[in-house]
């Protein structure tokens, strides 16, 4: 029988417990699951979390494999420990969540809904307000992952003029792919509403800054579900106020919880929600951790497999 580690925090365990063993018995694995501590040398796989009580994976010298519950592996990927494979989490409810997100906020944007909310006054404005139908919008995602090729196909079902952009070329059916720093300035050229989805790493630090933002069409909205660093806070704060950005809507920060103070929560043309577009659901999580047990243990490549040279 295998031995499972549970290391996120205690408070998750009873939704997970129940998930996990319903998922192992779908799989067909045996295996039990314990909590810490627990002796190092019996831990076969460990589910991991950045904010659970393993963070020094040397004594672990019988675990086959760690298996994220995050999307995101900047904050364990570099760790000098972990010599075992590591596995992100992509599962279907976090995509679904972040798709489910961008279309809402996209579809905000396109119908600029936030001026008739804010002007509920009796007069009628008609004149100049009309939205265009959405094969007139251009709508960019930087990223095109699991979750950002998700989103794009979901805008583009919608009749959006959907571009990706990604560091390395890929194609989807319906979507204008481009790759590249060349394909990196096309994309933001044409950026009426821009969302990203893009992993944290040293390469996409700050790639939207005073120079990427000038880039935009002018008023264009920016919507970031993707990682914090990706923006130069102070950049797009400047970029708010001439104009150049007419709206952002952030999910993601560079720290989290966002501080009370920080700008972006008086900024009238800044919309924060608290990190809520991409949240892991136990069930589905636990399909995705059951079925890669099922093929690190029948020698099958793993999903979602973390590629440590390029940090996700």
């Amino acid at each position: 029988m295998l031995t499972v580690l549970f290391a996120d925090r205690i408070e998750n365990w009873p939704a997970y417990e129940a998930a996990l063993t319903a998922a192992f018995a779908e799989a067909g694995i045996a295996a039990r699951l314990v909590l810490p501590p627990v002796d190092p040398a019996l831990v076969d796989y460990i589910v991991y979390s950045p904010r659970g009580p393993v963070q020094d994976f040397t004594p672990y010298t019988r675990t086959k494999a760690v298996l994220s519950l995050w999307a995101g592996v900047e904050r364990v990927v570099g760790n000098a420990t972990l010599t075992q494979p590591l596995c992100r989490m992509v599962d279907q409810g976090l995509e679904r969540g972040m798709v489910e997100w961008v279309t809402g906020h996209v579809l905000r944007a396109h119908l600029n809904i936030d001026f008739f909310l804010s002007h509920q006054d009796g007069i009628w404005r008609q004149a100049g307000h009309v939205p265009p139908l959405a094969q007139d919008r251009s709508v960019v995602l930087l990223g095109l992952g699991a979750l950002g090729g998700a989103c794009a196909t979901t805008l583009a079902a919608l009749g959006f003029k959907v571009t990706g952009w990604s560091r390395t070329p890929k194609s989807l059916p319906g979507i204008t792919c481009l790759a590249g720093a060349e394909g990196l300035r096309e994309a933001l050229s044409r950026a009426e509403i821009l969302v990203t989805v893009l992993p944290n790493t040293p390469e996409t630090t700050d790639l939207l800054n005073a120079t990427t933002l000038a880039l935009l069409p002018r008023g264009a909205a920016i919507l970031n579900p993707g990682r914090g660093n990706l923006i130069d806070d102070a950049a797009l704060l400047a970029a708010l106020e001439t104009g150049q950005i007419g709206h952002a809507t952030l999910d993601v920060f560079r720290v989290e919880p966002l501080p009370p103070e920080h700008p972006y929560w008086a900024h009238p043309k800044v919309t924060v929600t608290p990190h809520i577009a991409a949240e892991t659901r136990p069930a589905s999580a636990a399909r995705v951790i059951a079925e890669n047990i099922r093929r690190f243990e029948a020698g099958e490549v793993p999903l979602h497999l973390v590629d440590r040279a390029r940090g996700y």
